[in-house]
């Protein structure tokens, strides 16, 4: 790999218009319902194999997985919702991940930066919205699919990093995935830890629940996001884990679905979002008591451990 494989485009900045609240994208990515997918998103990362190497080798995730997840959600959610200022945050985003780098295993060398491994991570997200969308939002049409396609080529494009590794057209994009889950994701030590919740700590929803009432609690929970997970993925992956999908768990997960979308009806759109993408939302709206940036950082809870702080690849919003 060269230098000039990684880092910033070499052709120079782009302008790029940042996504707004006209878009699909900010209807769906900020959603909470995105968290149902938080397991299938981080096994599918981490599948790649440069992007699982990064993680086995540079990240504790497995041992703050809950902090780890919810303060990845601010700065990744403003990149979409950040209005003026995504840009910036974009540049942020991707300055966490310029260390990252070293050789896997087996030999092969990796780079956080390549730009084939970050837009993989960017497609995942982008097949969370889409998936969001289709599994427990109603469903989309095939014009808004091509819709979403085309806003998270913006999106992407907001990171500064070379465009090389983007489809051109949804029909190309989902030729990418196909060849992508079918003949370079792996099984690996990274992408089992992710699907290994057997001793997974409460979420932060749950943390006044007892101890011994969440060891209870806990079980079928994690039986239903594995099933969930196992789900959402193409069968290619599925295959390559050995995992088991009949068209029964298909019905029942369409069934699922349909609940958890007119469910989510009854709870108040404000609320129906992540904090970022909810700050967003106040600032177009015009509410009061909201900076221009309209945004908001995640709280102490979720910061890594004091240690590593100042350690480049993490997110610690100034105090």
């Amino acid at each position: 790999m060269t230098a000039s494989a990684i880092g910033p485009d070499p052709t120079g900045p782009r302008t790029v218009e940042p996504l707004g609240p006209d878009s699909l994208t900010w209807r769906w990515f900020g959603d909470w319902r995105g968290l149902l997918l938080a397991p299938w998103a981080g096994s599918m990362q981490n599948m790649h194999p440069e992007l699982g190497a990064g993680v086995a080798e540079h990240s504790r995730f497995f041992e703050e997985r809950w902090e780890r997840l919810f303060r990845s959600l601010y700065p990744i959610g403003g990149v979409v919702y950040d209005g003026p200022l995504a840009a910036r945050t974009a540049r942020e985003v991707r300055g966490y991940h310029a260390s990252i780098s070293g050789v896997d295993e087996r030999g092969r060398p990796y780079h956080a930066l390549n730009p084939g491994t970050f837009y993989w991570a960017h497609a995942t997200f982008f097949m969370l919205t889409v998936q969001v969308a289709e599994r427990f939002g109603g469903g989309l049409t095939d014009a808004q699919r091509h819709t979403l396609f085309d806003e998270h080529v913006r999106w992407y494009a907001l990171y500064g990093l070379s465009m090389k590794p983007v489809p051109g057209s949804w029909e190309e994009f989902q030729r990418y995935w196909d060849h992508m889950c079918a003949d370079v994701l792996e099984d690996n030590r990274p992408t089992r830890d992710v699907l290994n919740m057997r001793r997974i700590a409460r979420p932060p929803l749950l943390r006044l629940l007892p101890l011994p009432l969440w060891a209870l609690v806990r079980i079928p929970l994690v039986r239903l996001t594995l099933w969930i997970t196992v789900g959402l993925y193409p069968q290619a992956v599925r295959d390559r884990l050995a995992l088991r999908w009949t068209p029964h768990d298909e019905r029942l997960l369409r069934m699922l679905g349909g609940l958890v979308h007119h469910a989510w009806r009854c709870v108040p759109r404000r609320h129906r979002f992540h904090p970022r993408a909810r700050a967003g939302w106040d600032r177009e709206r015009g509410r009061r008591g909201r900076s221009v940036r309209g945004a908001v950082e995640t709280p102490a809870r979720n910061l890594p451990p004091e240690e590593r702080r100042g350690l480049p690849q993490h997110y610690v919003p100034r105090s």
